[in-house]
């Protein structure tokens, strides 16, 4: 059984605690409220000049509104003062321009404010991939791979959808507030006075569902990525719960996952209901009180019918901003928790710089290499390896022997827990992430095909690639002939959508990027697994034609394999049992021998 194999029975049979995710699970970082503060400043920053247009054309757009109530108090003046109909006209036309006005600068404000908004997504959204794709795998995987999906998808959109409706709705609404309780004042102070007698009521409110929904909310977010990772175990995993026999076991964990999500689904649902509830006892509440005010004030003569009403009309009117910045703390706790979860990762140091140091050759040095997925258990155990420049090592030895740990820990995956890599002397912590990518590249039998152009997808390895440097790459691994025939040759879109491409060809892509990317070392881990009997051979020509004049670490599937490689490598319980060429360890009649009978005794291998 090979680490990933191990790794896939682990997860199939589940968390065996009972917690909310899987046994031993790590999620990522949350980042605190000082942090996302922080990260919104500096995403915000550069674009301080469209926040100040924005805030501003939204608060004139906001202010011309504010017209309209004083002009319909007006209105009711002129017709309780028996004033001739001319009179009034001079108000409806003053009406319909304040409508026009405000109609158009609403529209350019929320336009701004809508760009910022997008503007500063796309930065957000931007920095986590960065941070994502340059997080440790190992950290990754000791997450589940269900909370970074959760993450990219569920929390990014709702943040978006909090950064398209939320915040423009936010803004205005705000706005309308402040300057409606400056008009109530403008009136007479004893009306600001009587509408702030529902502050008191909102503000418990607004304290009250906040306690409440932060948690609820994070609490949430926590559960939809533990109901996705385990979707994902349990279906990506399909054929291992098949074969232990866990389909019961898996669907009941499925069921208690998704019932989890639910149950906290309709807390929320329960506590917006309350939250309204209370919002409707403060609408009421500060709207007897400015009436009342109207009554008293008219009656002693201090304000005309016509001031009254406008006072009316404009707490009537803080209804719907009132209601809307209040109702907007539920998207923005939805929000605020999925942005919390979207800085823990966007907030990661960013990816060293690359190092200064030069590997002086294309060796490869191991030393006293040992490794453990989880700790207290390790499948390495002090293994020494050194492959010369140029030299091609096989790696043997039967499943869960340490070989694919061995390749991910040369191919700087994984950090070894102990002992060291070197990379032409040099340590690959010491190399830097980009000169180890230019140093040493890892090809796997899990190859991904991109979505769009196959020319794009080749020239991921190397951007500036020419159409003659990728139809070279293609020759060398046998598969320019099929390329060529696809329905648009180079520029035919491949896959999710496109033309699809078989596991074989897939493969054969890899490699010729791999001679595209051009690598000092390369490592192959069962980069063959992918071919059938038939195509076989004709991968391990490309994979020969791929690594020639490379120093190449192969993690062999066939041991045709071994038997073209220079030195073979056996492996058994995370240690080195036997190092020597082919012939050497054939005759030696050891582990190695006994593997070559068990295959050669099944099936004649071609010799090389």
């Amino acid at each position: 059984m090979t680490v990933r194999d191990e790794e896939s029975v682990a997860r199939a049979r589940g968390p065996q605690d009972g917690s909310g995710g899987s046994g031993g699970t790590e999620l990522l970082p949350v980042a605190s409220g000082a942090r996302v503060r922080a990260l919104l400043g500096e995403l915000l920053r550069p674009h301080r000049g469209l926040a100040a247009a924005g805030a501003a054309v939204m608060a004139a757009a906001t202010a011309v509104g504010m017209l309209t109530p004083p002009l319909l108090g007006r209105v009711v003046d002129l017709v309780a003062g028996h004033r001739p109909a001319d009179a009034v006209t001079p108000v409806i036309v003053l009406l319909a321009a304040v409508a026009v006005i405000q109609g158009l600068a609403t529209a350019w404000g929320l336009t701004l404010v809508a760009r910022l908004g997008e503007t500063v997504l796309a930065r957000l959204r931007e920095r986590f991939v960065e941070r994502a794709l340059h997080l440790p795998l190992a950290r990754v995987e000791r997450s589940g791979s269900g909370d970074l999906v959760a993450r990219v998808t569920g929390d990014v959109s709702q943040v978006a959808e909090a950064v398209r409706k939320a915040l423009p709705e936010l803004v205005r609404s705000v706005l309308a507030i402040l300057l409606t309780l400056t008009g109530l004042a403008v009136l007479d102070w004893r009306f600001l006075v009587a509408a702030l007698l529902a502050a008191p009521v909102q503000a418990y409110t607004a304290r009250w569902y906040v306690r409440r929904a932060v948690p609820l909310y994070a609490e949430q977010r926590v559960a939809n990525g533990a109901q996705q990772q385990q979707l994902l175990d349990s279906i990506g995993g399909g054929a291992t719960v098949r074969a232990l026999r866990l389909e019961d076991e898996h669907a009941g964990l499925v069921a208690r996952r998704s019932s989890a999500v639910v149950g906290l689904t309709m807390r929320g649902v329960t506590l917006v209901l309350r939250f309204y509830m209370r919002l409707h006892v403060a609408e009421y509440t500060g709207l007897a009180a400015v009436l009342i005010a109207g009554f008293l004030l008219v009656r002693g003569g201090s304000v005309s019918i016509g001031a009254a009403t406008a006072a009316a009309l404009y707490f009537h009117n803080l209804f719907t901003p009132m209601n809307t910045a209040l109702a907007l703390l539920d998207d923005a706790q939805s929000a605020a928790a999925g942005l919390a979860r979207l800085a823990g990762v966007a907030d990661q140091p960013a990816p060293e710089p690359a190092g200064r140091l030069s590997p002086r050759d294309a060796s490869v040095t191991a030393a006293g290499l040992g490794h453990a997925y989880v700790p207290g258990r390790h499948v390495l155990h002090c293994v020494d390896l050194h492959v010369r420049p140029g030299e091609r090592v096989a790696l043997v030895g039967a499943s869960g022997a340490g070989k694919t740990t061995v390749a991910r820990l040369v191919a700087g995956v994984h950090r070894p827990t102990a002992g060291t890599v070197l990379i032409g002397g040099i340590d690959l912590e010491d190399l830097g992430p980009a000169a180890a990518r230019r140093a040493v590249a890892l090809v796997t039998q899990e190859v991904h095909v991109f979505a769009g152009p196959l020319a794009d997808d080749l020239r991921l390895a190397r951007p500036g690639a020419t159409g003659a440097e990728l139809s070279e790459a293609l020759a060398a691994v046998g598969a320019l002939e099929w390329a060529r025939a696809l329905p648009d040759g180079l520029d035919t879109v491949v896959g999710e959508g496109g033309h699809r491409i078989g596991g074989a060809q897939a493969q054969q892509l890899a490699l010729a990027r791999l001679i595209l990317a051009d690598p000092a070392v390369a490592v192959l881990d069962e980069a063959t697994a992918e071919a059938g009997s038939s195509g076989a051979r004709e991968l391990e020509q490309a994979t020969d034609r791929a690594v020639a004049g490379r120093t190449a670490l192969v993690v062999a599937h066939r041991l045709t394999q071994a038997a073209s490689a220079d030195r073979v490598v056996v492996m058994e319980d995370g240690r080195v049992v036997e190092s020597g060429t082919h012939d050497e360890l054939r005759v030696a009649g050891g582990r190695y021998a006994a593997l070559w009978r068990a295959w050669s005794g099944t099936r004649e291998p071609d010799r090389p």
